[in-house]
């Protein structure tokens, strides 16, 4: 019988964080109120040092108000469970100790029964090793997960929780940023959007914004041009970035609209950014699940170099939209998912079956809780589908070429 909820978030920010926690509380209150439910802060490290927070009757009265903020109310961290030399450093766990028994330990101490973790593939990954560790060594303990990442690669989930509303504040960031095209003459702006491995979020942020542009009136005799506002490239890591062409037809906006606008995912041609680091003898910084520092090397700096020699430009803005973007909170869509989504999250955690909750791609897109086993992070945006190729053709830019897998 489940008698204590803890619930932690971690990684990265996405817009729905805050909501999540609020749903879980929500749902725990509707239809088990005799639960206790704690939060541990900041992740998996409030987990192994002992923080958390009480959730108290007043949280629970006004849990609804957690799903009108962004970020996330109890922190976030990037630990992971089964990196030690890591953790020792950063003086988390003892030399020699092995951090899922501190975890699990504390877990028993705290008197949890259920573990709800909220975050990326990095998140539920570690929440996998913990969920094993648990079962293996028999301390009888329920660990169900929820998918939250702006990048949405989780596999096999369809949609992760926050990828949507990101897109959509990208796609508002860029109204605001894109309109400094006739801050001068010819101007390479570029839009730099998160996504280390995967394009969905910069294709679907590219993907909301043409939208828009093409909703709205123009006035072009005032100069207000739909043209000068549109997007006129977009690159994803997927796809290979041939700088010669791509240049050649970017010269020809330039010279005929005045600017050219780039949707750039940070990922995209990373591989060659970082050969040229290490050809250089520069160091390439990465963090400690192993991911290389994007911002250490700043993609959006080095294609504006590269694009701005090859367009004539006279100015080059980059601009980032991640921060913004990741820190709102849910839109509709999103608070929709969320409360599906966390529904079968408590339902599962009462009837003590571990998982992580999502669509699942592989089983006809049915939500449900999906073994932890086949949670994997890294999932490629498929630059194939329909509403893609139709952005792509739509700003006359021609059909991807598949690139080489990226590094993970």
């Amino acid at each position: 019988m489940v008698q204590k909820v803890a619930l932690l978030t971690a990684g990265g920010f996405a817009p729905c964080l805050s909501s999540a926690i609020g749903g879980l509380i929500e749902r725990y209150t509707q239809i088990a109120p005799e639960v206790e439910i704690i939060a541990y802060r900041n992740g998996y490290q409030g987990l192994l040092t002992g923080d958390y927070l009480t959730v108290t009757p007043l949280v629970r009265q006004k849990a609804a108000l957690l799903h009108e903020y962004g970020g996330s109310p109890i922190g976030n961290s990037r630990v992971k469970l089964t990196n030690a030399k890591d953790l020792v450093k950063r003086k988390l766990v003892a030399e020699g100790e092995d951090p899922l028994k501190v975890a699990a330990d504390r877990l028993v101490a705290d008197g949890v029964d259920v573990l709800h973790t909220i975050g990326g593939d990095d998140t539920n990954t570690t929440a996998a090793d913990l969920a094993a560790y648990l079962a293996d060594h028999d301390y009888g303990l329920t660990v169900v997960g929820l998918p939250k990442t702006i990048d949405n690669d989780v596999v096999p989930i369809r949609q992760s929780l926050g990828a949507d509303t990101a897109a959509e504040m990208g796609a508002r960031f860029a109204k605001n940023v894109l309109a400094e095209h006739n801050a001068g003459t010819r101007i390479l702006l570029i839009h730099e959007v998160m996504g280390r491995n995967c394009g969905w979020l910069t294709a679907a942020t590219a993907r909301k914004y043409h939208e828009w542009v093409d909703s709205v009136e123009w006035l072009p005799e005032i100069g207000l041009r739909k043209e000068a506002w549109d997007v006129h490239a977009v690159f994803v890591p997927e796809a290979v970035i041939d700088l010669e062409a791509e240049a050649a037809r970017l010269r020809k906006v330039m010279d005929e609209v005045g600017c050219v606008n780039i949707f750039l995912s940070e990922g995209a041609g990373i591989a060659d950014i970082v050969a040229e680091m290490e050809r250089s003898g520069h160091e390439v910084a990465r963090d400690a699940f192993g991911h290389i520092r994007l911002e250490r090397i700043n993609p959006g700096a080095w294609f504006g170099k590269q694009f701005a020699h090859m367009l004539h430009a006279e100015k080059v803005l980059v601009q980032k939209s991640g921060y913004y973007s990741r820190s709102a909170a849910a839109n509709q869509f999103d608070l929709d998912l969320i409360r599906s989504m966390t529904e079968l999250a408590v339902d599962s955690a009462l009837e003590g079956k571990p998982g992580v909750v999502g669509h699942d791609e592989e089983n006809g897109d049915v939500l449900s809780v999906i073994a932890f086993d086949r949670i994997k992070g890294g999932k490629p945006f498929d630059i194939t589908q329909q509403w893609y190729l139709d952005l792509l053709d739509g700003i006359g830019q021609p059909a991807p070429v598949p690139a080489p897998p990226a590094e993970h």
